[in-house]
């Protein structure tokens, strides 16, 4: 008989599955299970300094300062404000809506370590920047990794404008892929890990804890087609565009990133249709989207806030503006940092989830819709890369309105 080959989303969709079903069976020996769950996230901790140090330089370094100019500036402009925004939106609907409020977890809370800090504004500024590189990637400081890895990323690049046959960017490549080898190897260990994660929270919390969760998909849907909204309207009046016909030329795509909930299989035909259906530059298109893949992720920043507010809520803590503004912040630098492995969107919340305080065990209860909520985090990646390229193109005078009203086939 022929062998059927699950994908690792199905895997991990059907080890939640079996881990309720597991813990409503054995009550509480499913506890016991808890250290399987706990060494396979502290596998996946130990190599995301690593990752987020190694993708962030090598996504900044590609850039080629002679070929980028001004178009790169614009493009890179709008990607840091919309990721932004799209952060800051997240928290905003999961503020209003509250998706992990009403969850009873008496006896867990005293396993969260939340410190209110209350500094300056200037001292917020300072905590961004690491005196010594070393300590932040051994304290696993993820926002000062960032920063450092940003800012040498751009001096590589600059180095690199003048050192064409640079042997270090090939090492860099390499190194990184070891490290997505490392972490593909250990999202391997993903259903094993999810179902003992799962059957020891159902057996702690009950199945009390899925009504918010539910509840969680519901809203991040609803905060993501509002903001694909916002996107629509604002590109509609910036560029003077009809935005009846702006949906309807990105159908394809659009269709494309629900259907693989994949930003590097949708690619090819995003550049394709923006071009033949939306009418932009080739220059335009071929710059900015491939770009978008790296330092644009709308949907995997909004993802990441609305979750980090809703597992705050599921343990009953409120932030103060302070650490709302962190979250947002800390959210869009963090997207720059996608993992391209199975399952990237539990690698990005074990990437955020500690920075807050929060238990890493936490995000064991978003696997479960881990499928859908990836089909709405690469829908809002590609449209707003797409979006990023129509006020590009807009703004250097290159949409041919012909081909954007078919009047003309590209």
């Amino acid at each position: 008989m022929k062998k059927i080959k699950l994908n690792m989303i199905t895997q991990i969709m059907i080890a939640v599955v079996a881990g309720v079903i597991f813990s409503l069976i054995t009550g509480e020996l499913s506890k016991s299970f808890k250290i399987v769950g706990d060494v396979f996230l502290r596998l996946i901790q130990m190599s995301i300094p690593l990752l987020v140090f190694g993708q962030i330089i090598e996504a900044v370094a590609r850039l080629n300062p002679k070929e980028v100019g001004g178009l790169g500036k614009k493009t890179i402009v709008i990607f840091a404000v919309s990721s932004v925004m799209a952060a800051f939106w997240g928290i905003l609907f999961a503020t209003i809506f509250k998706p992990g409020s009403g969850v009873d977890i008496q006896g867990l809370n005293s396993g969260v370590e939340i410190v209110e800090q209350h500094i300056s504004f200037n001292e917020t500024i300072l905590g961004f920047i690491p005196t010594n590189i070393f300590s932040s990637l051994a304290n696993g400081s993820i926002i000062q990794i960032i920063v450092f890895a940003f800012i040498f990323g751009l001096a590589f690049s600059l180095y690199r404008s003048t050192h064409e046959e640079s042997k270090l960017m090939p090492v860099l490549v390499e190194f990184n892929e070891i490290i997505i080898k490392l972490i593909t190897l250990i999202m391997r260990m993903a259903p094993i890990g999810i179902f003992a994660l799962i059957a020891s929270m159902i057996s702690e919390l009950g199945l009390g804890v899925i009504v918010p969760l539910l509840k969680y998909l519901g809203i991040y849907g609803l905060a993501t087609f509002a903001f694909i909204v916002l996107w629509v309207v604002f590109i509609s009046v910036t560029c003077k565009l009809k935005p009846q016909r702006l949906i309807f030329n990105m159908i394809p795509m659009s269709l494309m990133s629900l259907a693989t909930t994949s930003s590097a299989i949708t690619l090819p035909l995003a550049i394709e249709d923006s071009q033949k259906r939306l009418g932009l530059a080739d220059r335009v298109t071929k710059l900015v989207l491939p770009l978008g893949m790296s330092l644009n992720s709308n949907g995997s920043a909004m993802h990441m806030a609305i979750t980090v507010i809703t597992i705050a809520q599921i343990y009953g803590i409120e932030y103060g503006t302070e650490r709302i503004v962190y979250i947002g912040i800390i959210s869009a630098l963090v997207s720059l940092a996608n993992a391209v492995v199975p399952g990237a969107g539990l690698v990005s919340l074990a990437i955020i989830i500690p920075q807050m305080g929060l238990p890493l065990e936490s995000i064991a209860l978003f696997a479960g819709v881990e499928w859908f909520v990836g089909m709405l985090r690469t829908i809002l990646n590609v449209t707003s890369d797409v979006f990023t390229a129509v006020l590009v193109a807009s703004s250097e005078n290159e949409i041919d309105f012909d081909v954007f009203n078919g009047m003309e086939q590209g």
